[in-house]
């Protein structure tokens, strides 16, 4: 992989085209259709227009990049499974027994599993990118997470990763995560630069009690009182409260913008991510595509601090990128409408009359 500084990444994130979101908007008032009644495809279309530079964009090429890590926070009783789970799934999407495999079949998409730092030792295998990064973050509730080299370190190797898989062809990525106290980590994040109570942005991750939820909540409250991130400073947030699998999804976010590719962020822990690389690069938000409304009660405020919407709300809060990879039909569906639909004037349809 290329080594792409995180300053070099940024430096490249440019506006969006505007003649050609303008001839794409331009296009979607000549399809036989009324105005604006493809809704959001036509806003999808819209946006892809702007970041592929061209009128009729036609993603070809579907990647979704997942990243997994352990957190030390796990020790503070914050999960319902053991951090054994982390690498036994890593194993699972090798094998291609989990619901993202299921799901990248059925949308004819390849899936990258990167170990960003699991726990423990996982055999040599083509389907996964191994990283040298740590085995697990430290306990947040008692300092921070990483350190700031590590934190620079992974979102780097994001930015590596999805440079690499754009140049072999990959041109529409979508995000995912895999992570026993992951939800934990996304809590504080979100907590912290979306300026939450904690309480407030706190779920229940992989099926906690009440009670559960409630001291979950209390740890990342200790966490933030321990380790007094900025909020303003993406890298440092990310160093005190966040995890090694959310930088990588961060510089992915970067880096996929700076290539000018869409990235479907996915639900939760991807969101984080999204607040992370959205903190480092404003700029970034325009290339995301929030693939869906998890019912983690965070990702609500996720949304509405970086200001875009979901394109579906199916109830669904399993991470891997599973809503990533179903969205992708949407987006391709978007793209489809706009490139392929006849004009009025080439289908010979009377356009609406003019009173």
């Amino acid at each position: 992989m290329q080594k792409i500084s995180l300053e070099q990444t940024i430096a490249g994130i440019k506006p969006l085209d505007r003649v050609c979101m303008e001839a794409a908007r331009a296009r979607q008032d000549t399809l036989t259709k009324p105005l604006g009644s493809l809704g959001r495809l036509e806003e999808l279309s819209i946006q892809l227009a702007g970041i592929y530079g061209e009128v009729t964009p036609m993603p070809k090429s579907k990647l979704i990049i997942l990243a997994a890590a352990d957190h030390g926070v796990v020790s503070e009783g914050v999960s319902a499974y053991p951090q054994d789970v982390t690498a036994q799934m890593v194993l699972n999407f090798i094998r291609g027994g989990a619901a993202i495999n299921v799901l990248a079949r059925q949308a004819g998409a390849r899936v990258i599993i990167v170990d960003a730092g699991v726990a423990a030792e996982l055999p040599s295998d083509p389907h996964l990118v191994s990283l040298s990064i740590g085995k697990g973050t430290a306990n947040m509730a008692q300092g921070p997470t990483m350190s700031p080299e590590q934190a620079r370190q992974c979102m780097e190797y994001g930015i590596a990763i999805v440079t690499s898989e754009i140049d072999r062809g990959a041109d529409l990525i979508g995000t995912g995560d895999m992570g026993i106290g992951n939800t934990t980590a996304a809590s504080a994040i979100t907590s912290v630069i979306a300026n939450c109570p904690p309480l407030e942005v706190t779920g229940f991750g992989t099926g906690i009690s009440e009670e559960q939820r409630r001291h979950k909540a209390e740890v990342i409250k200790r966490a933030i009182r321990v380790n007094r991130p900025d909020r303003t400073d993406g890298l440092d947030v990310l160093a005190k409260v966040g995890g090694y699998e959310i930088g990588v999804l961060a510089g992915v976010m970067l880096g996929g913008a700076a290539a000018g590719r869409p990235v479907l962020i996915d639900g939760f822990i991807s969101g984080a991510a999204a607040l992370i690389a959205h903190t480092i690069c404003p700029q970034a938000r325009d290339y995301f595509i929030a693939s869906h409304l998890s019912v983690e009660t965070g990702h609500t405020q996720v949304l509405k601090h970086l200001g875009i919407k979901p394109v579906l709300n199916l109830n669904m809060r399993l991470g891997e990128g599973t809503g990533a990879i179903l969205a992708m039909h949407v987006v391709e569906a978007a793209a489809r409408c706009l490139a392929e639909m006849a004009t009025f004037a080439e289908a010979s349809v009377s356009e609406k009359s003019k009173e």
